[in-house]
């Protein structure tokens, strides 16, 4: 049974003034460390939903291979490589918000070769060959629709490591799209108008 957690409405994303697209890393090596992310249309996920779903992972985030898929401001993979992820490739159509994460990379000297970002569109990027993924990241723009499909991909296709964590934002009043067989609803949280959910594979049927 999935646990749902209630969050406040405001959030960092609401932020205002001098701190206006500002976020920061909760935390790990980079703990502490803020950054403002690329103008654009970009709805990161703020502060304290992050700090929830990391809570959510403890222990399954050092040493594993990341895919923030439509990464924006890159908050999720950064999160993740400041605790320790082993790699994290960040996937996102707005050139600038990728140089911004590339420059954050180098500017917070993350080990060599532990990131990497590529500029295309989500269906796109998941027709190559697939590197299977221990946490994967799904916060697409919530108009864009893409999610059932892009879910069915990322298991058709090999994209997930046998007990993958998969992580979905998408409005509150939404539903969650169809789970492919073999996958579970871990747990579940609303901030605002933001619903969030932790997803595992068979490999994790018997955790909590």
């Amino acid at each position: 049974m999935p646990e749902s957690t209630s969050r406040p409405t405001r959030d960092s994303n609401v932020a205002r003034g001098a701190h206006a697209r500002e976020l920061r890393i909760i935390a790990g090596a980079w703990r502490g460390r803020r950054w403002r992310f690329a103008e654009g249309e970009i709805r990161p996920t703020g502060d304290r939903v992050r700090e929830t779903l990391f809570n959510w992972l403890q222990g399954r985030v050092a040493g594993r291979r990341c895919l923030d898929l439509y990464a924006g401001s890159g908050a999720l993979g950064l999160e993740a490589l400041s605790r320790g992820a082993a790699h994290c490739t960040f996937v996102d159509t707005n050139k600038n918000a990728l140089a911004a994460i590339r420059a954050l990379l180098v500017d917070w000297r993350a080990p060599a070769g532990a990131g990497d970002a590529v500029q295309a569109e989500a269906r796109r990027f998941l027709a190559g060959a697939p590197r299977p993924c221990d946490l994967v990241f799904l916060d697409p723009p919530f108009a864009a629709g893409e999610l059932a499909g892009t879910i069915d991909t990322l298991e058709r296709r090999g994209w997930l490591a046998a007990d993958a964590r998969i992580y979905i934002e998408q409005p509150a009043s939404a539903t969650l799209p169809a789970l492919p067989p073999g996958w579970t609803l871990l747990r579940t949280g609303k901030a605002g108008a933001v619903g969030f959910h932790l997803c595992g594979r068979e490999a994790a049927r018997s955790e909590t």
